[in-house]
């Protein structure tokens, strides 16, 4: 991978508001690498390339594939543009002239973008040395402001993003004011390669994908199986406490129900096409919601009954490009733990307050920090009367500040039939993943014609709310696979104690003490395997199971076991019960 470029002093980006002046040097390194790549490959023919969250990259079209060398020559040779203090030039130009320019050259790319510019429109660029690109800018006064950056890999991308096109080769860098602040980041990159859910979920055997099966659809090993288990397990256990019922809905249903719901006139590109039955057009369901709306209305409801809470860990199916599939974190098929609760609008704040508390508590026992964002309603689309979106939003806003929760305020973040809360989770390396959602729901209900029966003996409409917590289990294990690094407390470890005998005179003692650990509601694993001591300690070690327990005569002869702890080391001797009562507390306190 290419070196970081050294250092001494950052450029002074003082005279730049806010957030302006990392967008000015990752807009203006994305240029560098331009110029380089032009300048060493003439052949290429250039896309685009703008500043991201994370660094910068640049789109191009070349026969051949970048390699690691390829990187390296081109790193150095921005090192030589920025040395060189090129200056950033602006100018504007016409349609014309600039199709003049990009036709001679070949820059079909270029071409494009040209034409998406409004006829008479004017045409902006800037130029740094020999490269000049069509640009709104802003930029950097010149190159040699640009003093820490580092190019990081190559990867496909397809032209405007779509799977019809070509794929280009995309160039990623990150850019930062000082070398100190690069330094940091690509420590946390080096990190994250570590904790990648892909790479552990392979390392610990949780799940897998296959081809022959289909792109974004989880086969959860048997390892997987148990974490994921013990969090549905968790999860059902802690709802059922907080009065909600147990529901299950089938995987399909006919259009006519997601034509009510206006699932298919809204999200119709993310369901999967339609199959005959009896005559009949059926779809996989995207979304449990209508199917909830069903359960609700099979029969009538006093106000007496409410609230209804009705829970579902209920698989669903959604069309996602194969460029954005990623392991467990963007996949076709997945697991919400969807709820929607059904209540009148005296009730809504208290409901919410309710969610919050029970978000809450889950997402410290994974020990997550987390960010609530109140969203309100969109400028340029959205359905409802004021009276109800002022209502929905001022009973979030009540619940959030009755909980003590700090929240932002999304402006014109909600959804185009109502208002929510949108959680982002902070992960062991700070990054930010959005799971829980709670969100009011002021169409459905009118869709379907749900309705109770009020004090006065007159229908109402019901308000609904629809809740996720984990969000989807697939994704939501990807990205707690991520934050744990693999570690997961004893209560979840797909196995919690590895058995190993010191040599075969303890193999009796060694199955004699996982079967008292097991009937005592542990998971346990025996290793028999003729291998070394040492190597048996690692490949547990390697494993991440939270304790190892190596028994040999001497144990056997006390009825003690000598406990190995991950992350704490040898514990003292103590007797098997002990042992015992110790893991179960662990598992009992979810510690």
């Amino acid at each position: 991978m290419p070196q970081a470029t050294p250092s001494m002093t950052g450029p002074d980006l003082s005279r730049y508001p806010g957030g302006e002046a990392l967008y000015r040097l990752r807009h203006s390194a994305a240029h560098v690498l331009a110029t380089a790549v032009t300048e060493l490959f003439p052949d290429v023919k250039v896309a685009g390339g703008p500043p991201i969250d994370s660094g910068f990259y640049y789109d191009f079209a070349r026969e051949q594939p970048f390699t690691p060398a390829d990187l390296e020559r081109i790193e150095a040779r921005m090192r030589e543009i920025v040395a060189a203090n090129q200056p950033f030039e602006f100018s504007e130009t016409s349609r014309e002239t600039e199709r003049g320019r990009f036709e001679k050259a070949g820059e079909k790319y270029k071409l494009h973008f040209l034409s998406q510019i409004p006829e008479g429109a004017k045409v902006t660029c800037y130029r740094n040395g020999p490269f000049l690109d069509l640009c709104r800018g802003p930029h950097l006064a010149s190159t040699g402001e640009l003093k820490a950056f580092k190019l990081t890999h190559v990867a496909g991308a397809y032209w405007l993003g779509s799977e019809r096109n070509e794929m280009l080769q995309r160039i990623y860098g990150t850019a930062f004011a000082t070398a100190e602040e690069l330094d940091e980041h690509v420590l946390r990159i080096e990190e994250s390669l570590k904790r990648d859910h892909r790479r552990l979920g392979r390392e610990l055997d949780l799940y897998s994908v296959h081809e022959e099966v289909g792109a974004g659809l989880i086969h959860w090993h048997p390892r997987g199986g148990m974490l994921r288990h013990m969090m549905e397990q968790f999860w059902k256990e802690e709802h059922l406490k907080r009065g909600y019922q147990l529901v299950y809905t089938p995987h399909l249903a006919s259009e006519k129900l997601f034509e009510i719901s206006g699932h298919l006139e809204n999200y119709a590109d993310l369901m999967y096409s339609s199959m005959d039955i009896d005559g009949q057009p059926y779809r996989v369901k995207p979304m449990n919601c209508p199917m909830h709306v069903m359960i609700y209305n099979s029969r009538k409801h006093s106000y007496r009954e409410l609230p209804l809470r009705f829970a579902e860990l209920g698989t669903v199916y959604r069309y996602e490009r194969s460029g954005v599939l990623h392991g467990m974190e963007r996949v076709r098929g997945f697991t919400q733990d969807d709820s929607h609760i059904f209540c009148t609008p005296e009730q809504m704040e208290d409901e919410v307050l309710g969610v919050l508390d029970l978000m809450d508590y889950l997402l410290k026992k994974f020990k997550y920090e987390y960010t609530c964002y109140l969203a309100t309603r969109p400028k340029d689309k959205s359905i409802g009367s004021d009276e109800e979106w002022s209502f929905a939003t001022q009973a979030l806003r009540n619940a959030l500040e009755r909980h003590r929760l700090a929240y932002e305020v999304d402006e014109g973040g909600g959804a185009f039939y109502a208002p929510k809360i949108d959680v982002r989770l902070r992960d062991a390396l700070g990054r930010e993943w959005q799971c829980p959602t709670i969100q009011v729901d002021l169409t459905l209900p009118k869709r379907f014609g749900a309705f109770y029966t009020g004090p006065d003996g007159v229908d109402h409409e019901v308000v609904m709310l629809h809740r996720a917590l984990y969000g989807s289990l697939e994704r939501f294990v990807g990205i707690y696979i991520e934050h744990s690094g693999g570690e997961f407390p004893v209560w979840l470890a797909p196995t919690q104690v590895m058995m190993i005998p010191a040599n075969p005179k303890a193999y009796e003692y060694a199955a004699d003490t996982a079967r008292l650990l097991k009937e005592g509601g542990v998971r346990v694993e025996t290793d028999l395997r003729d291998e070394k001591m040492g190597a048996k300690i690692r490949d547990a070690e390697l494993q991440k199971i939270p304790y190892m327990v190596v028994v040999g005569p001497r144990e056997a002869e006390a009825g003690t076991v000598a406990p190995r702890r991950k992350g704490e080391g040898q514990l003292e001797p103590v007797p098997r019960a002990a042992f015992l009562e110790r893991i179960q507390r662990e598992i009992r306190e979810r510690s």
